[in-house]
């Protein structure tokens, strides 16, 4: 393997039952990758428990920890001992009444090499986030590693193009997405069939538009819905693609699963050559974006 590419590896869990259950998959998962040669690991959206956004509760808010904290303690250990870059994914208490939905970075050290707070807060049927996390304010901004300038984002704002956009254009070097997203079990197999491809699709259609790899990292299996709703049955579906949006790796829907890819690190650099989309953006045009919408 040339030192251009990058051995990645995306945890894809269902939930344990507990945080330090969850905790524990997460650390043998991690040695696994090592293991298998991996240097970076994405972890899957909020890994520390269920997904609590089924139904709005204030008890839930105790789930929330500071950043730094246990969590960042507890995976910072294992990035140092076992020299991992990894992108954990975790509820964060800002302070009293104020939360986040925090990616942190950590690059093959205990202490954290940065964060993203996420911008885009859905409130959908089952997935009532807005009524626990606070719209992140960190920007669009990439976190410098070891392996290169990861642009890290979370779940709901993978469906913004602006957002992948914003993050190449600041040197992002690959783009991250740790996932909860699944199918409402009422739904027939032909709906859940167009939601998923629609997922695939639009992130493949980020990897191809900036000519960066994409890594997505959703988590797997049914949770029911604390309020006796119908739950979730989240479909897994992890991949990896190239910067032209070529699938390099791809996770079952229904299984836990240690994915494992190879990424050419300068492919990126040969894609914009012959696909120069940054070149030919119209930036004179594009006012209009930061409106609403036109009336």
């Amino acid at each position: 393997m040339s030192k251009s590419t990058l051995k990645v590896a995306l945890l894809q869990e269902t939930d344990r039952g507990s945080r330090q259950a969850n905790l524990d998959a997460i650390a043998a998962g991690l040695r696994e990758a090592a293991a298998a040669g991996a240097e970076l690991i994405l972890l899957q959206e909020l890994h520390n428990g269920p997904y609590f956004c089924q139904h709005e509760d204030t008890g839930e808010f105790d789930r929330a920890e500071p950043i730094p904290g246990p969590s960042t303690d507890f995976i910072g250990a294992l990035a140092a001992e076992l020299r991992l870059v990894v992108v954990a994914s975790l509820f964060e208490r800002r302070a009293a009444g104020l939360y986040h939905n925090t990616a942190v970075v950590f690059d093959r050290a205990r202490s954290i090499a940065g964060m993203y707070r996420k911008m885009h807060i859905p409130d959908d049927p089952g997935f009532y986030e807005k009524f626990y996390f606070t719209p992140g304010d960190l920007g669009f901004q990439p976190i410098d590693t070891s392996v290169g300038r990861l642009g890290v984002l979370v779940c709901w704002d993978q469906w913004y193009p602006e957002a992948a956009r914003l993050m190449a254009l600041a040197g992002a070097e690959l783009l991250f997405y740790p996932t909860a997203i699944g199918w409402d079990p009422a739904d027939d197999q032909a709906e859940k069939d167009r939601q998923r491809d629609a997922w695939i699709t639009v992130q493949r259609g980020h990897a191809i538009a900036n000519g960066l790899p994409v890594l997505s990292c959703n988590r797997t299996g049914f949770e029911a819905a604390p309020d006796g709703g119908r739950g979730i049955q989240f479909w897994g579906s992890s991949f990896v693609t190239g910067p032209q949006g070529e699938f390099l790796a791809s996770a079952g829907t229904d299984r836990r699963e240690l994915l494992l890819a190879d990424i050419d690190m300068t492919r990126s650099e040969d894609v914009r050559r012959i696909w120069p989309f940054l070149r030919d953006r119209r930036i004179d045009a594009y006012a209009d974006l930061t409106l609403r919408y036109r009336d």
